[in-house]
């Protein structure tokens, strides 16, 4: 659920007039995911401090910590460390993957990607009234799934029901929320046209059978 972005612009505005730091968290959200490099992005903001990871290597042990210089000089020699700090395949990994993202314009393509599963998913949402919302920015995306739209009561079964039947045709969901009726929608960057209509294809069969099975 992403944060409003008239949210992230008054509490840069807080931080600032109290002299607060302001740390993003983008292990999740960076390198992409969001349609922008990074999610902090969106709002037309700077934070003083990002944290990165997961996407950064490729799946590799490495997470980074990016900031205001006086505020990355500050430590003395020796201040900082880390059990995988320098690790040089990891490190190797991670100049491969900014590679990548500029020879393939993956940014783009994510926001590219991510606007032909929000369309997929809103269009799937005018013929099934369990799916309560469809929200998320660039390449993550989610659908609420609920037992009734205007109470938004949530159906934690039925997206269970609907990650087995996925899975069974080869699709692999994850599901979320604090009542475990969200199931997220993370496709790879990397992933063509085509591979993302086959697994809107998928969802939209698995979501027809599990509504069924309850009919």
């Amino acid at each position: 659920m992403p944060a409003p972005i008239a949210f992230m612009q008054r509490l840069r505005a807080l931080t600032e007039r109290f002299g607060i730091m302001f740390v993003a968290d983008e292990v999740q959200t960076g390198f992409g995911r969001t349609g922008k490099m990074f999610g902090y992005q969106h709002a037309g903001i700077e934070p003083d401090l990002i944290a990165m990871a997961k996407s950064l290597a490729a799946g590799l042990p490495l997470s980074a910590v990016v900031g205001r210089t006086a505020i990355m000089d500050a430590p003395l020699p020796g201040g900082l460390g880390g059990t995988y700090a320098g690790n040089p395949v990891a490190c190797a990994s991670a100049l491969a993957v900014l590679d990548v993202f500029e020879t393939e314009a993956l940014v783009a393509r994510a926001a590219e990607r991510g606007a032909q599963v929000r369309d997929g998913l809103r269009q799937l949402q005018t013929r099934v009234p369990a799916i309560g919302d469809v929200r998320g920015l660039g390449c993550m995306l989610a659908i609420e799934l609920v037992k009734d739209r205007t109470t938004k009561e949530a159906d934690a079964e039925l997206a269970q029901r609907v990650l087995d039947a996925a899975r069974a045709r080869g699709l692999l969901l994850l599901k979320c929320g604090a009542h475990k009726n969200v199931v997220r929608l993370l496709p790879p960057l990397t992933a063509t046209m085509e591979e993302i209509q086959s697994g809107l294809n998928i969802l939209d069969a698995s979501i027809q059978e599990a509504t069924r099975s309850v009919s």
